[in-house]
């Protein structure tokens, strides 16, 4: 069963129409900026991809992808939990240069997804990706890009803001880096959530970096999948919501993989076996550009921006019957 969080006195600020008619508006607004942040164009993306390709994207490495079969070629496809790995494949067939990059609209059913106000089993995000170079591959370019994607979704709220003024979310666009380590350090009696609240509450606008490697308590932060963040170059990208009293992540990204981190660290997460797969062989031999890229979830930003308290306000998707009967008793429609 999905936790519900109810506010105390929520009413949406928008009505159903004009809530969809605001998404549209976000989508259009925020792409427009962050292709112009990132220097970014669109392209298509897949829905599912072969199995045994190793393009997708196993997240922690225990969630289950959607399997089928297709009858005319009589093998498995699985739908894309991301398109960490496949961006970087994209980005080398369609010869893009230094400095370039791509976005695309990414669909996914992650189905052992534990649901609440924050989490459903439909996933949908901008998933972006560009080529960058040995010389700008640190993480004085790392925060430079966030910087810029959190001055893009700021520019978007300030631009809602004028069309539903009725809308009363404020973010801050100075964004507060911390490592990972270095919040343990900071928090070392709490929870990875825990600490992430406490100090997100406290800076309201994060970056925390180095997401997937084990800290000096012997626990990773959070899991990464070995084979597409260097987890010395990476993080994510949290807002606070006086809302829903919690941090929100809005986007996990980073500098992905060279040669040497993801031998590295397929050693560490015990996954020599993917060695073999054609991407990690690609990859491994040096034939893929270096790149960067991240997720920016679509219906999380809609709710964020939006002041909803349930990402079913925004988006259609599949909730227990509890979850329905509670949001139906405290005025949440859920799309």
């Amino acid at each position: 069963m999905s936790k519900t969080i109810i506010p105390k006195n929520y009413r949406s600020a928008l009505n159903l129409y004009d809530t969809q008619s605001a998404i549209g508006l976000l989508k259009r607004t925020f792409e427009e900026r962050l292709c112009l942040v990132l220097n970014l164009k669109r392209v298509s993306a897949p829905l599912f991809v072969d199995p045994n390709t190793g393009l997708n994207d196993d997240l922690s490495g225990v969630e289950r992808a959607v399997r089928f079969d297709l009858k005319e070629t009589g093998k498995d496809a699985v739908v894309v939990h991301s398109l960490a790995k496949w961006k970087r494949m994209a980005l080398s067939v369609y010869g893009f240069s230094a400095g370039e990059g791509l976005y695309t609209d990414m669909n996914a059913i992650r189905r052992d997804e534990e649901m609440d106000n924050l989490h459903s089993v439909y996933t949908d995000q901008w998933d972006w990706e560009k080529i960058i170079t040995k010389e700008t591959r640190n993480v004085e370019y790392l925060k430079k890009v966030v910087q810029g994607i959190v001055g893009a979704i700021c520019d978007t709220l300030d631009y809602l803001k004028c069309r539903y003024p009725q809308i009363d979310v404020e973010l801050t666009r100075t964004v507060s880096f911390i490592t990972s380590q270095q919040l343990e350090d900071l928090y070392p009696n709490l929870t990875s959530k825990e600490r992430e609240n406490a100090y997100v509450k406290k800076n309201k606008t994060v970056f925390i970096m180095q997401i997937g490697d084990k800290l000096k308590s012997g626990k990773p932060h959070d899991l990464r999948a070995p084979d597409y963040d260097d987890w010395q170059l990476n993080g994510d990208i949290l807002f606070w919501s006086d809302l829903l009293d919690c941090a929100v992540e809005i986007s996990s990204m980073g500098i992905r993989v060279d040669e040497k981190s993801l031998d590295l660290q397929l050693k560490k997460a015990g996954a020599d076996q993917r060695r073999n797969l054609p991407f990690h062989k690609a990859l491994l031999s040096g034939e893929l550009p270096l790149t960067m890229g991240g997720g920016i979830g679509q219906s999380r930003l809609s709710m964020l921006l939006l002041g909803k308290a349930h990402i079913g306000e925004v988006q259609v998707s599949l909730w227990d019957e509890q979850t329905k009967k509670i949001c139906k008793e405290n005025g949440i429609v859920l799309l």
